[in-house]
C-alpha cells in the first residue's frame, strides 16, 4: 500500500500514538536533510508518514527549518495531501486558547526563508491566492467538531520570523489588519506544498492570547506547553478521523498546481535540475 498522506507535528505533537507497523524512512533530497527521519505506518487503515516539524526532542527554531527538504522528502514517498499541526497564538478575542483554526489565509512577515523549489535555471510561478486545501479544512474541522472541539473554519495566519515573540506595537498592527491567529512556521510549507502539487492544510492550535491582550501580556514558553499537553490529545484524534475519512483518491486544485506554472522551456532547464527536480516536474517536462 503507498503513502499517499503526510502528518507534520508541530509543537507537542511529535508522534502519533494510533500509528502501527511503524518504520522510520530516512529521505535524501538534493535541498539536505529533512528534519528527522518519516515515521511510516498504518493509521486508521491507511499508510501515513509522520514527521515531527523540529525534530527529535525539539531542537530546529522555525528559521533554521528545512522546508524545503522536509516537502520534498513527502513528495519522494509519494504523499498526495498532507495534513498539518502547529501551536499559534490568539489574535482575537474569539479565538480562545484551546480552540482550534483551520485557516485560509497568509499574511508573511518572514524574513529570508526559502520557499521555493525553482531557481538554478528553472522558473515557475504557481498561483497562491488560495494557499489551503479547502475539502481537505472543511473535512478536518468536521471531524474536530464532532469530536467535541472548539472550531473556527476560515481566518487569516501571521506567519512571523521568530524566534521571539510579537512585540506590543506588532500585535496591535497584526489585529489592526484583520488578522486572526500568528505562528511561525505554516507559510512557507503551504507555498512548497502547492509548488510539489500536494493539498495542504492546517490545523493551528491556540495555546495563548498573543500579547495585545490585557490577560496575556507576557507570553511564556510554560503557559504554551501546558496548552499545547491539553491540546495534543485532541490533535492527534482529528489527524486520525481525518485519515480514516479522507478519500484519497480524489482530485482537488492543488494536484495539478504546476500544469500551467513553469515559464522556462524544457530545452533550457539544465540537465541537473530536471534530474533533481523530477518527482516534481517529471510529468511536465521530459
Amino acid at each position: 500500500m503507498s503513502v499517499q498522506i503526510g502528518i507534520i507535528g508541530g509543537s507537542g505533537l511529535y508522534d502519533m500514538a494510533e500509528l502501527t507497523e511503524r518504520e522510520e524512512r530516512i529521505v535524501e533530497t538534493p535541498f539536505g536533510a529533512p528534519s528527522g527521519p518519516y515515521v511510516v505506518g498504518t493509521l486508521r487503515g491507511k499508510r501515513v508518514a509522520f514527521l515531527a516539524r523540529h525534530g527529535a526532542g525539539h531542537r530546529i527554531s522555525p528559521s533554521e527549518l528545512n522546508f524545503r527538504a522536509n516537502i520534498f522528502g513527502f513528495k519522494h514517498l509519494g504523499v498526495d495531501w498532507i495534513l498539518s499541526a502547529s501551536a499559534v497564538g490568539s489574535l482575537q478575542e474569539q479565538y480562545r486558547p484551546l480552540d482550534l483554526v483551520f485557516p485560509d489565509q497568509f499574511i508573511d512577515r518572514t524574513r529570508g526563508r526559502i520557499s521555493t523549489f525553482f531557481g538554478n535555471g528553472i522558473v515557475a510561478h504557481v498561483g497562491f491566492a488560495h494557499p489551503l486545501c479547502a475539502p481537505l479544512s472543511a473535512l478536518a474541522a468536521s471531524v474536530a467538531r464532532e469530536a467535541g472541539a472548539r472550531v473556527h473554519e476560515g481566518g487569516t495566519y501571521v506567519c512571523m520570523e521568530g524566534p521571539q515573540f510579537s512585540t506590543l506595537a506588532e500585535s496591535k498592527l497584526y489585529r489592526a489588519w484583520g488578522a486572526d491567529i500568528i505562528g511561525m512556521t505554516n507559510l512557507q510549507e503551504a507555498k512548497l506544498a502547492l509548488e510539489a502539487e500536494i493539498a495542504y492544510s492546517t490545523m493551528a492550535l491556540v495555546t495563548d492570547y498573543d500579547c495585545w491582550h490585557p490577560d496575556h501580556d507576557s507570553v511564556t514558553v510554560e503557559m504554551i506547553i501546558a496548552n499545547l499537553t491539553e491540546n495534543a490529545k485532541m490533535a492527534q484524534q482529528v489527524i486520525a478521523g481525518t485519515v480514516e475519512r479522507l478519500d484519497v483518491t480524489q482530485r482537488v486544485p492543488a494536484h495539478s498546481a504546476l500544469k500551467t506554472a513553469i515559464i522556462t522551456r524544457p530545452d533550457a532547464i539544465p540537465a541537473q535540475v530536471k534530474k533533481d527536480l523530477a518527482p516534481l516536474i517529471g510529468k511536465y517536462v521530459s
